[in-house]
């Protein structure tokens, strides 16, 4: 379970998005995500202890139902997988970025198109070779990113790199409020801390969550904290950008003989890897959506290698996206499409931290007391990161202008969609 949502996590959030935080605040890019690892520990405990009263596939859905209501549990699903599935196009986006590096004479769409065919083709197989692939893609970049914070740690403490925290118009270079604009990156980096909740599904042990909740926290939290300190310590934050991966900028500036040809290796597969992730993780929302009634039945099916294979096609139009993004808005391709996937997945998370406060409103102390995992934050922590994920959504609403419709549109197409299927439902 760690390992699918770790694998969810580190892909184009962290490689890429890191980049374009460093663009909006510079290096007080470090405070944005410290704060986002805040939200996150409120998410992952308020999750947590979800996920160990009720593990189930589609877990989203299931705490709304319970401990909000059904428009809320519809929602949270339905928006989700949405977010996902527009997530797998900014992978896309950027392996396509990634590929230009080494061939610059071929259109990014070409990259997208060939990606997105092995994509699919792995998710109509079994589930089994899905987490092998998955596994081994998860841990080279986990491995790669480390030894980067190590190797960037062991430069900044010897003195063979200069520490540029003030070097280009001091910490705050854009403002006091900087920190607040790049939160949409640094919050969209730690989307994936959910997939533990919705994997427990199909997880043997309810034990097995609290170990799966922490590792993928602690994890998350030292490698994009870590990582975000060592490229703002080494790398001057005006040489970022989404053109390529600042991981792949800084091994440049530092001139360590073949490593950015390494590093655009690994942010490569980290790309590919979280699009992986998130195919496997929409489709299984999309698919218990469609077992519970919520949407159309062929899509809850299963083909002969236990794979859903409609759920996956109908998951996979985030690729359309991206390749009509790269077509028409090519310099803001992935700031687009990033910002039309955070209203979605972002729900998820408003949706599972208010279920969370009604949950501790609702159980004994007793009941609280035999769960394997309890958040030391109680209820509070989730009020707290309620107010905060939600000061995030608004803040992405408003920089750029184009995510404030892109979320409206979100909202009103899973209210139609609800309408609509509530009616089939019911009738």
């Amino acid at each position: 379970m760690a390992m699918v949502a770790v694998g969810g996590s580190i892909g184009t959030g962290l490689l890429l998005g890191s980049g374009a935080a460093m663009e909006v605040a510079g290096p007080a890019a470090i405070l944005s995500f410290i704060a986002a690892a805040f939200i996150n520990w409120t998410v992952a405990m308020a999750l947590g202890e979800l996920a160990c009263a009720h593990p189930a596939a589609g877990s989203f859905g299931v705490y709304g139902d319970i401990y909000l209501n059904r428009f809320f549990g519809f929602i949270a699903r339905a928006g989700y997988w949405i977010g996902l599935s527009l997530a797998i196009g900014a992978e896309m986006v950027a392996a396509a970025t990634y590929m230009s590096q080494w061939f610059a004479g071929v259109r990014p769409y070409h990259w997208i198109l060939i990606f997105s065919a092995l994509l699919l083709t792995l998710n109509l197989r079994s589930v089994g070779s899905y987490g092998r692939i998955e596994f081994w893609l998860s841990m080279i970049k986990l491995a790669t990113i480390i030894a980067f914070i190590m190797i960037g740690a062991a430069l900044l403490l010897s003195g063979r790199a200069v520490p540029q925290y003030n070097a280009q118009g001091g910490f705050f270079p854009k403002g006091l409020f900087s920190p607040l604009i790049a939160m949409t990156f640094a919050v969209y980096s730690f989307g994936g801390v959910e997939m533990v909740a919705v994997t427990t599904g199909e997880s043997l042990s309810t034990k097995e969550t609290p170990r799966a909740v922490w590792l993928t926290f602690l994890t998350l939290t030292f490698v994009y904290v870590g990582a975000m300190v060592v490229l703002l310590g080494v790398m001057p934050w005006n040489h970022a950008g989404v053109t390529e991966s600042p991981f792949v900028t800084t091994f440049r500036t530092v001139k360590i003989p073949h490593a950015s040809g390494v590093m655009n290796f690994v942010v490569l597969t980290a790309a590919l890897s979280g699009a992986n992730a998130a195919l496997y993780v929409a489709s299984r929302m999309i698919f218990s959506l469609a077992r519970t009634g919520w949407a159309p039945a062929r899509l809850g099916r299963l083909n002969p290698s236990g794979s859903p294979q409609y759920a996956v096609a109908i998951s996979s139009f985030g690729i359309l996206f991206a390749l009509g993004l790269v077509l028409w808005a090519p310099e803001n391709a992935f700031r687009y499409i990033v910002g039309a996937a955070f209203t979605g997945m972002i729900l998820s998370w408003l949706i599972s931290l208010a279920a969370h406060i009604n949950f501790r409103r609702r159980r004994s102390r007793e009941d609280l007391a035999a769960l394997p995992l309890r958040s030391p934050l109680g209820k509070w922590g989730s009020i707290l990161g309620l107010t905060m994920v939600t000061i995030a959504l608004i803040q992405t609403w408003l920089s750029p202008r184009v995510n404030l419709w892109s979320g409206l549109a979100c909202i009103v197409v899973l209210i139609l969609a609800y309408a609509v299927a509530k009616r089939h439902r019911d009738g």
